[in-house]
């Protein structure tokens, strides 16, 4: 299995052999100092997850715009989308190299793995779900629901019980610069997919208008979706019944200020939701939320994050996947499986 899982890192790479060259470092500087001022305490219950000698680094930089950042720990590697440039990158952690993994990557957008160490990725101009096989062929998940095209697919998690769920917004397909324009078939969604049948369902009706990042509780017991829609920006909370393979009680979780995007997010062991965060100099950053929706932390970013994953050999380096780079830094807190 662990060789199967390092043959799709590879193959991958191996065809895509090309090096990625990124623009010089020189217009961010990395703090000097510890505690890095750039981690910020907004309650005292983040303390106990800083770390007094670990600062913000930058490691890449030079693309247009990022997300969907995922690390492979037994390969070793993080994988990004790159989505104006139609392409998924790679950066070795051992290394330091940088490789294009795919492209082009029909504007791929959010990345997870499968509980089976598989590549799942959301495409924007293939509009569906694929998953990367163990010898690096690509399988097509889903599509399409109820005979109609998918839109852009955003973002996308897997559970503990295989399902993958993902969202349907239209900005893959509201123009050609993170996609191809297109008009949208179907509403604006979020779907579980049933990956052994085949069979999707709609997980939301409504209620979010323009559903963006998702993740689990570490329980699996509730689902938070972030509302992108223009006239306001929030993040829900849904409970997980029928044995989790379906939502109810879905409500606001948090009100954002009329600046404030967050866009993709992942959740600790301890149920904090860490943000990808904007959109002004103020605003853009990391910010953190405790389980009871309250901020208690803010890292800093000179550029718009829009989506983290949590990484290394103990899941304690948080990856920020900004707007032109890639940021990381240790945290004393460990990612949950599968996000």
């Amino acid at each position: 299995m662990e060789n199967s899982r390092r043959e799709i890192m590879a193959g991958a790479c191996a065809a895509a052999a090309m090096n990625f060259a990124p623009a010089a470092l020189a217009a961010w500087e990395p703090s000097q100092r510890y505690p890095d001022p750039a981690i910020q305490s907004l309650d005292p219950l983040f303390n106990k997850y800083r770390l007094a000698l670990a600062g913000v680094e930058r490691f890449v930089t030079g693309c247009r715009f990022n997300e969907g950042a995922v690390y492979f720990g037994d390969a070793r590697c993080l994988l990004w989308s790159d989505i104006p440039n139609n392409r998924i990158m790679r950066w070795d952690e051992e290394t330091g190299r940088i490789n294009i993994f795919r492209q082009p990557s029909n504007h791929a957008n959010g990345n997870t793995r499968d509980r089976q160490g598989r590549l799942i990725t959301c495409e924007h101009s293939g509009r569906r779900i694929t998953r990367t096989e163990y010898d690096g062929t690509i399988s097509v998940l889903i599509d399409q629901f109820d005979g109609k095209r998918l839109n852009g697919t955003n973002d996308v998690v897997v559970k503990s019980d295989d399902s993958i769920w993902f969202t349907d917004p239209p900005s893959g397909i509201s123009g050609n610069y993170l996609g191809v324009e297109a008009k949208p078939e179907l509403p604006f969604d979020v779907y579980r997919l049933d990956p052994k049948s085949g069979r999707a369902t709609v997980a939301t009706t409504g209620l979010v208008k323009r559903p963006n990042g998702l993740a689990f509780s570490p329980d699996e017991s509730k689902l938070y979706v972030i509302e992108s829609a223009p006239e306001g920006r929030s993040i829900y909370v849904f409970d997980a019944v029928d044995g989790g393979a379906k939502l109810a009680n879905g409500r606001i979780f948090i009100n954002c200020e009329k600046e404030e995007t967050p866009d993709g997010f992942r959740v600790d062991v301890d149920g904090n939701l860490w943000c990808g965060w904007g959109m002004s100099p103020a605003l853009d950053g990391v910010k953190v939320f405790n389980p009871a929706g309250r901020a208690i932390g803010f890292i800093a970013l000179p550029e718009r994050a829009a989506n983290v994953c949590f990484g290394g050999r103990y899941r304690n380096r948080l990856f920020m996947a900004a707007s032109h780079s890639i940021y990381s830094l240790y945290v004393n807190a460990q990612g949950v499986a599968g996000g």
